[in-house]
């Protein structure tokens, strides 16, 4: 059994402001929760405005009250001129992070800002006034300390998880200690720096809820609409044994229940893996207990999740939009301790049953495979066996075929939905099917065996099943990206210090992607532009016949399509890393490329660009042209081995007209295991970021092949071996000063994966569009995570 007590740092309360001099109790310094409302958001912080709204309302929420900001702003007075300076200093010093000294000056900053609010310690009227508020709620009693800023929880500013939390404390001393930790806690280095994106440079303003705290036998989050495919019409509750901090940090894989918000009924549950919980500690903070033998079931009965979705459904008829609820189930009592709006929902039809659960599916589908990218699709079969044959191929048919490249990308943008024989979730099918809001299902093994041309059938990229004939079908959520409108309720995107970017390839789905809320585009893929460019030819074949000049036009048409959506965000636009064997399948290619028989890790990537210069000056070319109006365009060198290879690649970016442009941002991936001993050198020659590829890493540190359905259950990005790799590569570059991310599906999928990352230092995440709601969701929970550890950590060290 592990002991994990936390309590907050006890901050030195000065004896001439700890006096009696102020009159107690003064009633603009603390007010109940039951007397608050929405309209109170400037006093009591977005939280104890909203949980006020809902006590007023009737709603279960436990008792308690705030500590207003005006208490906060009582406090700083003492201080308040070295504050305002330390608070210049830290958001110059935000704002000019590029390199590890400047990180080091905004730790500093902060970390004196936050000694002078200690030390500045608590005025005795507000003090008095605590405690006096304390005592109407019983004798020692156990209660939640949650930071309260003025501006979180709203439409435009969140601050979510960013400030400081403290459970089960006990007694008046450690509540205003916990007060004044959750006061200093807005001058955190996160906090800090988000202030500084959003201009935001007045001293911030901080309340903070006090609230009884019943130990919880069980605890979660429930929305009101699924905050992945934005469907209004179901619920979605997570559940956990003991304290709900371990589903909103993502330290555990919680139940998921998806209800029907018409009963509500529930429709499927899905069973979580949780071996230990978070409950009270007898004499105040937490601990940590392993699941208890009668735990071992699931964490709730139809019954409760039904309850659960009945009230929060009530929540959301309240504020008229969809809501992000926190709740509490003790002894057959059930509590709401936080209510916010959902971050950016994609657009979900209100009234579509085509969702419905997959356990409701009664009859044996055709065949089984790997959910590759979500929605439901129905269509008449067209089963191609090479993208020659895509003239064959009628708008808003099912594609069947044995594997797609990139070749296959015009007939994949016109199919209803794609199915493969081969291939796993990070096989080019599924990237470009994600991308392009396509259904699709991989690793079929005999999908052009079993379906025949002109059968209709119905693709469900979500379970991973074909059925024959016509079921009710949802679209992919890329092509129903909802960025506004008269239905679109007031969502609040949760703020997260990590940088999340998108991946992207058609510039026909530039505008909808951008609107997404996502820092730029991390990883532009040359390939799929390039069958436009090159129109089915080898580009040696068209330098022959003197169409470069074609060639670079409608390829900085399409980069340059991305980039306007973009602006003034950054692109980064990753040169070709067609394979020998895709570039033989181009018109006239047979004369120029090799016959390999591991094209995979064969003749591509930086190699080729050295080896054969001629249409990476032709890349290189299209790429100034861009970057003359939009210079936010960088270039990603794929698939580096080693040093002299990238040392010639530069030589040649250096000698084009696109290397004698200044602010040219170079990057590397990282999907040879060797830039990890590599990279050091690297960033001497002048590289100025490095991108993971989890998805070719993987392949190559384990020896799996990627594209290989049957070795599917072996490619692991977090396998140790893999992360090892990872951590090496994030440690040398934020030691370096230059910018790591990563571009791959599992950040989208497996939180644990993202907490890994967050831990580690990376400085961005780069995934679909697809994933963009799920990977906030978990980066959010990864820093709240690593944010509660940091704060219970000082409250040890006091």
């Amino acid at each position: 059994m592990t002991d994990t007590t936390t309590r907050p740092t006890p901050s030195p309360r000065s004896p001439a402001l700890d006096s009696d001099a102020s009159p107690p109790g003064a009633p603009e310094y603390v007010a109940r929760l039951d007397g608050l409302g929405t309209a109170d958001v400037d006093r009591a912080g977005g939280k104890g405005a909203n949980l006020g709204e809902m006590a007023g309302a009737g709603f279960p929420v436990p008792g308690g009250f705030v500590v207003l900001a005006a208490s906060f702003r009582r406090a700083l007075d003492p201080v308040r001129a070295a504050v305002v300076e330390l608070n210049e200093a830290a958001l110059a010093a935000a704002r000019e992070r590029a390199s590890g000294a400047t990180e080091d000056r905004l730790a500093t900053a902060c970390q004196r800002l936050q000694a002078s609010i200690r030390q500045a310690g608590m005025p005795a009227d507000v003090a008095e006034g605590i405690r006096a508020e304390y005592a109407l709620l019983g004798p020692d009693a156990a209660v939640a300390v949650r930071s309260s800023a003025v501006g979180e929880d709203s439409a435009d500013t969140s601050y979510a998880g960013m400030n400081a939390t403290f459970t089960n404390v006990r007694g008046a001393e450690p509540l205003l200690d916990a007060v004044t930790e959750c006061w200093a806690s807005a001058f955190t280095p996160r906090v800090v720096a988000y202030r500084a994106e959003h201009g935001k440079d007045d001293l911030p303003d901080i309340a903070v809820v006090v609230q009884l705290m019943a130990p919880a036998e069980k605890a979660g989050v429930a929305f009101t609409a699924d905050p992945v495919s934005g469907r209004r019409d179901r619920v979605m509750v997570e559940a956990a044994w003991g304290q709900g901090e371990v589903v909103v940090s993502g330290r555990t894989e919680p139940d998921t229940y998806v209800l029907d918000a018409a009963g509500p009924r529930l429709l499927d549950a899905h069973r979580g893996t949780q071996n230990q919980k978070i409950v009270a500690a007898p004499g105040g903070g937490d601990r940590v207990l392993p699941i208890g033998e009668g735990e071992a079931g699931p964490v709730l009965s139809r019954e409760e999740a039904e309850r659960i979705a009945a009230l929060v459904l009530r929540v959301q008829e309240h504020y008229g939009c969809p809501q992000d609820v926190e709740w509490v189930l003790t002894g057959g009592t059930l509590s709401l301790v936080q209510t916010r709006p959902i971050t950016t929902l994609l657009a979900g039809g209100e009234s579509a049953p085509a969702a419905a659960a997959p356990a409701s599916e009664t009859s044996e589908p055709l065949l089984r495979g790997l959910a590759a990218s979500p929605g439901r699709a129905t269509g008449r079969v067209r089963v191609l066996h090479s993208p020659s044959e895509g003239v064959r191929m009628v708008d808003g048919e099912v594609l069947v075929a044995p594997l797609t490249n990139p070749d296959w990308m015009p007939a994949v943008r016109r199919a209803a939905a794609l199915v493969t024989d081969h291939g796993g979730v990070t096989c080019h099918a599924a990237i470009v099917a994600r991308e392009l809001g396509v259904p699709a299902v991989v690793g079929t093994r005999n999908g052009t065996r079993t379906l025949t041309d002109g059968e209709e059938v119905t693709v469900d990229g979500n379970t991973g099943r074909i059925w024959a004939g016509r079921r009710e079908t949802t679209p992919g959520p890329v092509a129903t990206v909802q960025v506004g409108g008269p239905d679109t309720a007031p969502a609040a995107v949760e703020t997260i210090g990590t940088g999340l970017h998108v991946n992207l390839a058609d510039p026909a789905q530039a505008d909808a992607v951008a609107a997404l809320p996502v820092d730029g585009v991390g990883l532009l893929r040359a390939e799929l532009l390039l069958t436009r460019a090159l129109r089915g030819r080898h580009p040696s074949s068209l330098i022959a016949a003197g169409d470069s000049e074609q060639v670079v036009t409608d390829l900085a048409d399409s980069i340059g399509t991305i980039a306007r959506a973009f602006s003034p965000r950054p692109v980064t636009y990753r040169a070709a890393d067609l394979r020998s064997n895709e570039f033989r399948g181009l018109a006239g290619g047979e004369d120029f490329e090799p016959v390999e028989d591991n094209p995979m890790i064969g003749y591509r990537g930086c190699y080729r660009y050295v080896s054969d210069p001629s249409f990476f000056r032709l890349e290189l070319a299209a790429l100034a042209r861009v970057r003359e109006e939009f210079p936010g365009v960088g270039l990603m060198i794929p698939f580096v081995r080693t040093k002299w290879e990238l040392e010639a690649c530069l030589a040649l970016v250096d000698d084009s007209p696109l290397g004698r442009q200044r602010g040219l941002r170079r990057w590397v991936m990282a999907e040879v295991p060797s830039v990890a001993h590599w990279l050091p050198e690297y960033i001497g020659l002048g590289v100025d970021g490095v991108s993971i590829g989890s998805n070719d890493l993987t392949q190559l540190v384990l020896g799996v092949d990627r594209d290989s359905a049957d070795l599917a259950e072996l490619f692991d990005e977090a396998d140790p071996a893999v992360l090892a790799v990872i951590d090496q590569v994030i440690a040398t570059a934020r030691r370096m000063g230059v910018p790591s991310s990563l571009c791959g599906q599992a950040p989208s999928q497996r939180p644990a994966f993202v907490e890994h990352l967050v831990r580690a230092g990376i400085t961005s995440v780069s995934v679909e569009p697809a994933a963009v709601p799920a990977t906030r969701r978990a980066l959010a929970a990864a820093e709240r995570s690593v944010l509660l550890e940091a704060a219970r950590g000082n409250g040890r060290a006091g």
